[in-house]
This record gives structure tokens, sequence and C-alpha cells, in this order.
């Protein structure tokens, strides 16, 4: 049942209760699911950035994240083992995470894009920060256009709060299944800044899962 606003309410109960029942049901976002503990350093920031490449295709979100979770388990956790991996090494370690479909073009991109973060900016993406126009550099990556940009700083917005509330148009899908304010300053305002990553991951979950969004409305109609 998707949820539709009346009065204030949601189908599924006030707005405050849908955000509640979507956070409870959706702890782990999909970097705690590829084993990515996201903190402003190094390591974490490029493992996002990595999920976001993988997250972009044409593919199931588990095999993305399962996909992610084989590179970091083979050592491929920062730009310089990327790049000094070989390539039949990403390709073996993204077919192992069932990565199949994509694995030889999204070997050759990783590499690529770990040696271009190595050249421009010594591999921390900390400095891509310092870019006057962060998405646009971002989207110099290999691998990342339009799409990973957004899952990427969907996901680093409680870190790098210049960005929040970063909702993008996948998430937003999302709050409109679950009758939820269609702009991201509104939906920003429903939750306090450190669960602005979590909410925006847990609405993508909600477009993506028709299923998961009934339980959150069900749940928040429960009270």
């Amino acid at each position: 049942m998707a949820g539709r606003k009346t009065g204030g309410k949601t189908v599924g109960g006030t707005e405050k209760a849908v955000v509640r029942a979507l956070l409870d049901r959706q702890e782990r976002m999909y970097a705690a699911q590829a084993g990515i503990r996201l903190r402003n350093t190094p390591a974490p920031l490029y493992q996002t950035l990595v999920l976001a490449v993988l997250l972009s295709a044409r593919i199931r979100a588990d095999t993305a994240v399962a996909a992610a979770r084989a590179l970091f388990d083979v050592g491929m956790r920062d730009p310089r083992s990327m790049a000094k991996a070989s390539w039949q090494h990403r390709v073996d370690a993204l077919g192992e995470g069932g990565y199949r479909r994509y694995d030889e073009r999204t070997s050759t991109m990783l590499g690529e894009g770990a040696e271009l973060l190595l050249d421009r900016w010594g591999g921390d993406l900390r400095r891509l920060r310092e870019e006057r126009d962060v998405r646009k550099a971002l989207l110099d990556i290999p691998g990342i256009g339009p799409t990973g940009a957004d899952i990427f700083l969907r996901d680093v917005q409680g870190i790098w709060p210049e960005f929040a509330p970063y909702i993008d148009r996948k998430a937003l899908d999302g709050a409109r299944r679950l009758g939820l304010p269609g702009s991201p300053e509104k939906l920003g305002g429903l939750v306090a800044g450190r669960d602005l990553a979590r909410f925006a991951d847990g609405l993508v979950h909600a477009a993506l899962d028709r299923t998961l969004a009934d339980a959150v409305l069900a749940s928040a109609e429960a009270g």
C-alpha cells in the first residue's frame, strides 16, 4: 500500500511515525552491509566510492554489495591496492561476489579510477572535497556517472555535512512511496543530522522494495 499525505499525515500514520518505522527496520546502510565503517579517512571514503561504482550498474543492490565485500576481502581497500591488483584479479573478485555481467568492464574502470585518484588527489578523497565543484569532480572518475555521484554524496553527507540534506532522485522515489514530503529540505527536517545518511539510504531501500515499504507503513499505522 503506497502512502499518501492527508492532512499532514500519511496513510501509514504521521510522517514522524513513518520515519521511525523506516529507521527501525533499515538499521544498516548499503555501505555497512559491504563492511564499510564510514569515517572521514582515506580508506573508508574510497571504499564508499567503489560501492557507488558497483551500485550504479543495472544489477541487484545485494549483488553490488557482495561484490564490494569480495574486493575488500582480498585486500583492494584503497586506491593503491586497487591499482596494483591485476585486471584479472579484480575480475575474479567481482565474479566471486556474483558481479559477472559487468565484471570485465568494471575491472577496467576500477583500475583506471584508482590511478586517477592517486594522480590527482594522492589517493585521498578528502582532497576531492576541497574541489570547487565536488560533484563535477566525481564525474571525472571512471565508473562514476550522475547516479554514482548521487550514491556517494548521499552516503557521505553525515561526515561531509555541507552536502546535507542530500536526497537524490531514487530516495525521493522512496519518499513518495511512503507518503513523505517530496523535497529534500522537508525530508531533511524529519530526522537529526546524524541520521540523514541512514534515512536517505532507507528511502532508497523503500523505493526498491515494495514489501519493505508496505511493512514500514503498516508498522507506523499500528503505532
